[in-house]
């Protein structure tokens, strides 16, 4: 038996093992909506609160509109988000098929227990990405006899056939789109090597058909900047007078400068939830490899780079393993601190619909060097004044601004001050859940959607 045969039976055997220890989360109960507040039905495919910004949107958005005195049942899928207190969880059965340790795994015949299970598990093994679909399949058999315990429907993103049912029989339904992922699949096709790379990245984001033939049939889409809005009208030909904008937004008490943070002279510090193209990390490792030979620095990188990926590539090409750090699963306080060791924080990706990261590092009074790649001079503000702009993909345009910003230190502090101020006036998760309200309201009430957020 050839050994990659062997080494495969024995991982498959070893997953099914772990999923016998792996039982559901138990449902929790939603607080009640205060009088003349509404009943939320929030809809998450993956939950994860550690690996992009979906989790994070939830779990913060869902407690403020509690405060609100709405009432939120976070319906998810695996893996699990986090929640606070007052907000409701159903747990959402799917088959984790990119769990760790064991991820594109093969599930034990037990696993299946329905058509949408089937229909995952065919799709990852052509090479796509599953999981929306089966989850929109899951989730309308779930609410199909809850009508009477919601007022609406809040989808993040998942924008499968089972939601387009679910607004067709009735249910009122507002859709956040955070960005055109039209725009992550051209960027990852503008990377491929190979011609197996382009076969296996066009495979992997065969979803995008399916979303975009729902999305353009929903009736109202939240996004989070005005640069989403104008991209997915064009991309995604969802009808402007159905989009409106809502920024998201930071835990601003978390997210802070904190007096027993000490600088550390030379430290800069990225965050990237994943080793892809579009997070702009290889151009900014190479800003940094420019940088390495006129002064003494370091990188600390917030996030898990592919063993095998582009970025350990890079690492390994420009001999930067002594002074670039990954670090992963740090708390949201811990990354906070981080950030306050930083002289400089950078956000280097080539597009961003909004970008978390600028406004955390923003509202720990962190000056920021960013790209002008899509919604982020929206989110930083002016160059000079809140933050330094360079264009995407130049390596010396951002060790210039970086070096810039190392070399003066009454310019780190006036941009540090002047980023938080910002986010205080606009990235907080209270304004987001106001704006989010205003959305229910318009809609419940027959009102067209509000253009976008109003700051007050």
């Amino acid at each position: 038996m050839p050994r990659t045969l062997r080494q495969t039976l024995q991982e498959t055997k070893a997953s099914w093992q772990r999923s016998e220890t792996i039982d559901l989360p138990p449902r929790v109960p939603a607080r009640p909506a205060d009088e003349g507040k509404y009943r939320i039905a929030f809809l998450i495919y993956r939950g994860n609160p550690r690996c992009g910004g979906q989790g994070v949107y939830t779990r913060h958005l869902t407690r403020e509109l509690v405060a609100l005195g709405h009432s939120v049942e976070v319906f998810a899928g695996p893996p699990w988000p986090e929640l606070d207190e007052g907000v409701g969880f159903t747990p959402v059965r799917g088959l984790d098929l990119y769990r760790e340790p064991d991820p594109f795994r093969i599930p034990a015949p037990r696993e299946f227990t329905s058509s949408a299970d089937a229909a995952e598990f065919a799709v990852m093994l052509s090479g796509g990405f599953g999981e929306p679909l089966a989850y929109s399949l899951r989730i309308e058999k779930l609410l199909r006899g809850r009508r009477s315990d919601f007022d609406i429907i809040h989808d993040n993103q998942c924008m499968g056939p089972g939601i387009l049912k679910l607004h067709k029989d009735g249910w009122p339904l507002l859709e956040t789109l955070h960005h055109p992922i039209t725009v992550d699949r051209s960027i990852a096709l503008d990377h491929a090597e190979t011609a197996w790379k382009r076969y296996s990245t066009k495979r992997w984001f065969g979803f995008l058909r399916m979303q975009v033939r729902t999305v353009k049939q929903l009736p109202a889409v939240l996004t989070v900047s005005h640069n989403s809005k104008i991209d997915i009208n064009a991309q995604m030909q969802v009808p402007l007078d159905r989009l409106t904008v809502v920024p998201v937004g930071v835990d601003h008490t978390v997210f802070r400068p904190y007096d027993d943070v000490v600088k550390k002279k030379g430290r800069l510090m990225v965050t990237s939830s994943s080793d892809v193209p579009m997070k702009g990390l290889v151009p900014l490792l190479e800003a940094i490899a420019k940088l390495r030979a006129e002064r003494d620095i370091d990188l600390i990188v917030i996030g898990k780079p592919q063993p095998k990926g582009r970025v350990a590539a890079t690492l390994e090409r420009l001999g930067l393993s002594d002074i670039v750090t990954t670090i992963s699963g740090v708390s949201d306080e811990g990354l906070a601190r981080l950030y306050g060791e930083a002289e400089v924080a950078i956000v280097p990706s080539l597009y961003e619909g909004f970008s978390l990261p600028a406004i955390e590092a923003m509202s720990c009074g962190v000056p920021v060097v960013a790209t002008t790649g899509g919604a982020l001079p929206e989110v930083v503000g002016v160059s000079g004044e809140t933050g330094i702009l360079v264009e995407p993909n130049n390596p010396e345009a951002l060790k210039v601004a970086i070096g810039a910003l190392l070399d003066d230190a009454a310019l780190r502090d006036r941009l540090g001050r002047a980023g938080r101020v910002r986010v205080m006036e606009r990235f907080t998760w209270q304004v987001t859940a106001r704006g989010t309200a205003a959305c229910y309201d318009a809609l419940l009430r027959g009102q067209a959607l509000p253009d976008a957020m109003v700051f007050d």
